[in-house]
């Protein structure tokens, strides 16, 4: 079963985004150390909260940059997994971030790409934001993936 097929699935039922985000986090346990939920996945499209707790603090008291980073690859992640056509695999070839403002609450992390973007073998920029609550803007960037044929 497609990864979009189970999200729908747990998204109709108590705690099911609970759920599903803690068994997606699983895949990549490190994903686990911001807390994450899946809050919105669709084809080129994810969101991912990444709560403000004290295990992602930095020395100032606001969640630590790569904690941030981690929200971004998790949304990332699973848009990847939600879109992408079932004869190709994708891998992180890199990340490009700007730190634009602090990270005082929980965050909106989000990734989104052009449907055009799938055609085939290649790359694929996918455009990332973690957001506050206040909605300032506090990371943007892109992760860029390489995406081949499945053998």
């Amino acid at each position: 079963m497609k990864v979009l097929d189970l999200y729908e699935r747990a998204s109709r039922v108590p705690l099911g985004r609970g759920a599903f985000s803690l068994a997606f986090g699983l895949k990549a346990p490190y994903f686990l150390t911001i807390a994450p939920t899946v809050v919105e996945l669709r084809p080129n499209h994810a969101a991912v909260r990444v709560r403000k707790w004290w295990g992602v603090h930095n020395h100032i008291g606001t969640v630590h940059v790569i904690a941030v980073a981690n929200g971004l690859e998790m949304a990332m992640g699973a848009l990847a997994e939600a879109t992408i056509p079932s004869g190709l695999r994708w891998i992180p070839k890199g990340m490009e971030l700007e730190y634009l403002a602090l990270s005082d609450s929980t965050l909106l992390a989000t990734a989104d790409t052009d449907p055009s973007a799938w055609t085939g073998p290649g790359e694929v920029d996918v455009r990332v934001q973690a957001t506050r609550a206040d909605g300032t803007v506090v990371v943007r960037g892109v992760i860029r993936l390489h995406v081949t044929s499945k053998k």
